[in-house]
């Protein structure tokens, strides 16, 4: 309330106790609406204490596209300062070993990455976990809707980076789990598209509260139960809007349907990016989703695809309008 505090601990560990004290101060015969945010997953990745030593550097998987070369994508992938390897000391914490080569640093920093990153979400794990075990505790298990989800995907070296940003399916595609005993089958999927914008009229839902008209988004309760509506979307659209400071990330924005994908980078450079030397152009990208799942071949302009480019735009065109969104070109 205006007051600045500091608590000791580690982070995670001090909102889920947080949480749990407030669940604690409700009353149980009374709904309660919580959310409960970690920040920690952020770089530089410090984990809790207790999960120092936590998994093998040098021993994590690498993702099939770690060496990609980004050699048919546009020069706004190029030049983004996203890769592992150029990550900061400050994420890194130690200097790569002398001599080796541009290839076996980008292998060595996606190791510090990956065993950094994992030894930080331990804790968001047993977080999950607490809050789990106290709604079964105190008899809320059956009656509470849990969500878990996050702001947006994240590279774990995919295409040699970390972060997020670009519309790749790593940063597009978010996590989203729910359960609610006697309305959600446990282990049941869906396919549907469920955007961000939809969480607020689906919270409101499960309330049995109007949702007010200028909320944007639909309800995914009937998904979320097993069913998918009539006229449900099977397109979305993306914008990411801003300056390449610090991550070197060119604007763009795209639509992604069932199959196919469409990217713009729109090469407009904000005046405060002190990168106005770069000389970013316009640029497209479309991917075939079902015949490059990572990714890699750009065939925008392809007489092949031309067809498939021509409905894309328009589906673009109609979902930008539809946002209130402004091209720009």
């Amino acid at each position: 309330m205006g007051e600045e505090k500091q608590y000791a601990g580690y982070v995670t560990d001090i909102i889920t106790e947080k949480a749990v004290d407030w669940l604690d101060s409700t009353d149980r015969d009374d709904p309660f609406f919580l959310m409960v945010h970690h920040k920690a997953p952020h770089s530089p990745w410090l984990a809790a204490p207790r999960h120092m030593n936590l998994g093998v550097e040098g021993e994590f998987p690498e993702p099939e596209t770690l060496m990609d070369d980004y050699e048919t994508r546009s020069e706004a992938v190029k030049i983004t300062s996203i890769r592992v390897e150029d990550t900061s000391e400050r994420n890194l914490k130690v200097d790569p070993p002398e001599g080796i080569s541009t290839d076996d640093k980008r292998r060595w920093a996606y190791q510090r990455y990956i065993t950094d990153y994992t030894r930080t979400i331990q804790a968001v794990d047993d977080s999950v976990g607490t809050l789990l075990d106290y709604l079964d505790e105190n008899g809320l298990a059956e009656n509470t809707l849990v969500i878990y989800t996050s702001d947006q995907g994240m590279f774990l070296g995919d295409h040699g980076w970390h972060d997020k940003r670009f519309m790749y399916e790593q940063s597009l595609q978010m996590p989203f789990i729910a359960r609610l005993p006697g309305e959600i089958d446990a282990g049941s999927v869906s396919n549907a598209m469920l955007l961000n914008v939809d969480f607020a009229a689906t919270f409101y839902d499960y309330a049995a509260i109007d949702c007010p008209d200028e909320v944007q988004g639909t309800s995914g309760r009937q998904i979320l139960a097993g069913t998918t509506p009539d006229g449900w979307r099977t397109s979305m659209y993306y914008r990411y809007w801003m300056s390449m400071l610090g991550h070197r990330v060119v604007p763009n924005y795209g639509v992604r349907n069932e199959r196919y994908k469409l990217i713009h980078y729109y090469g407009v450079l904000p005046e405060d990016t002190g990168l106005d030397d770069l000389n970013i152009p316009a640029e497209w990208e479309l991917y075939d989703l079902q015949t490059d799942p990572e990714e890699i071949k750009n065939v925008y302009g392809s007489p092949e695809y031309s067809s498939v480019q021509a409905d894309m735009l328009r589906e673009l065109d109609r979902l930008q309008t539809a946002a209130g969104d402004s091209p720009r070109h």
